[in-house]
């Protein structure tokens, strides 16, 4: 994943889906080499919903 495109990812998350910031930073210490794996980390430790995993799949399909 581009740099660009996990910050716009990043943007999502906390805008769109109100995913918590200190969520998101326990996912990203998760995924430091494999940044696009950051969706399904999110999910595994449940901060996200599945519901919220298929958007955020949805939403990169479409900003890809």
């Amino acid at each position: 994943m581009e740099p660009r495109q996990h910050t716009k990812l990043i943007n999502f998350l906390l805008e769109e889906l109100a995913i918590p910031a200190t969520a998101i930073s326990l996912a990203l210490r998760h995924v430091e080499q494999t940044p696009s794996l950051l969706p399904m980390v999110l999910w595994q430790y449940g901060l996200v919903t599945l519901t919220q995993l298929n958007q955020i799949f949805d939403w990169l399909e479409v900003t890809s």
